[in-house]
């Protein structure tokens, strides 16, 4: 096996556009959940209506890339309003429900015949990032060094989305300091004792689900525009339940852990992946197939991830007095 040639693929997998998405929508995550104690399995759905918000502002309204960007904000925020009204008085495990449902049902719907004029159907949108490469500042040549080494395009979106990764998370270390994020903490706790101090916590929440998909939203903004198209099936549950792995490994209620924690899944990820795809094609694991790979991957992963639950529940710079998965 090379293991050069492993390790290689797995650090550049670190500083990929599509990890620094991933840590996009672990920290708005973290600010429903780790922060205020909201359990929002419909996070794919916040991250789907910014790209196609997006895509949808460009191609259809002819809008250049910058209002495009807005509307798709916007949309975000409309849909937390919509989906926060009647849910955030149910209990935990009915939120969860509402909005696993709501994320898959926005889904079917991008993938509605009626509305493929507007939506692309199951085919999605594409060629919609023209004006977004044209505003590349690096010239056109090679940045890096060995297998390290870059095209001016694919350094222009990994300085970008690293860049929004860093504002989102200053901002969210600024916000849970101010006395705004102190009563999110406090609902998080308790929030009939919240409620017995005056504060309005219904709009608490409310502000917490919209503040924490617009984070989501920049993640699928950048993850579209790095591949120039958006598609239904890059929705799912399975995006949802990768982030609330990362979230979780790195600690729910801190600023370092959606960071920290998707940095290490992803390069667990690619390590695991590059191992066993050596064992196999050197025939050290004959039960084996490349195709089950992925899936042996998987489980390997998921292993890990029940033995963190069993004797680190707070992840990895998470604050077990502060936060547990029962908040």
């Amino acid at each position: 096996m090379d293991w050069g040639a492993i390790f290689t693929l797995a650090v550049k997998e670190l500083i990929s556009p599509i990890t620094a998405t991933y840590v996009l929508c672990a920290i708005g995550l973290s600010v429903h959940f780790g922060y205020t104690g909201l359990l929002n399995f419909g996070q794919a759905a916040f991250a789907a209506i910014g790209g196609y918000g997006l895509a949808i502002a460009i191609l259809t309204l002819h809008w250049p890339l910058i209002p495009a960007a807005l509307f798709g904000l916007a949309c975000s925020a409309v849909f937390a309003v919509v989906l926060g009204i009647p849910t955030l008085r149910l209990r935990a495990d009915y939120l969860a429900i509402v909005t696993i449902a709501a994320a898959e049902i926005f889904r079917y719907f991008m993938t509605t015949i009626g509305f493929a004029k507007v939506t692309g159907g199951s085919n999605g949108l594409s060629q919609f990032g023209q004006e977004f490469w044209k505003m590349n500042p690096f010239p056109d040549l090679d940045y890096g060094f060995g297998p390290f080494t870059y095209r001016n395009d694919q350094i222009f979106v990994m300085m970008l989305g690293w860049t929004l990764v860093a504002i989102c998370a200053i901002l969210v270390w600024l916000l849970m300091r101010s006395p705004w994020g102190r009563v999110l903490r406090g609902i998080r706790e308790d929030e009939d004792a919240v409620r017995s101090l005056g504060k309005n916590v219904f709009v608490y929440k409310l502000q917490a689900l919209i503040f924490g998909g617009l984070f989501a939203s920049l993640g699928g903004m950048l993850f579209v525009l790095n591949l120039s198209n958006v598609q239904p099936q890059s929705w799912g549950t399975t995006f949802t339940f990768m982030i609330w792995t990362v979230l979780l490994l790195g600690g729910a209620a801190t600023v370092l852990g959606p960071i920290v924690g998707t940095l290490v899944f992803f390069f667990l990820m690619s390590i695991t992946q590059g191992i066993l795809s050596g064992l196999v094609s050197i025939g050290a694991l004959p039960f084996l197939s490349d195709p089950q790979v992925g899936q042996i991957r998987f489980i390997l992963i998921g292993l890990s991830l029940m033995l963190l639950v069993i004797f680190r529940p707070q992840g990895i710079f998470g604050n077990k007095r502060e936060m547990q998965f029962n908040v």
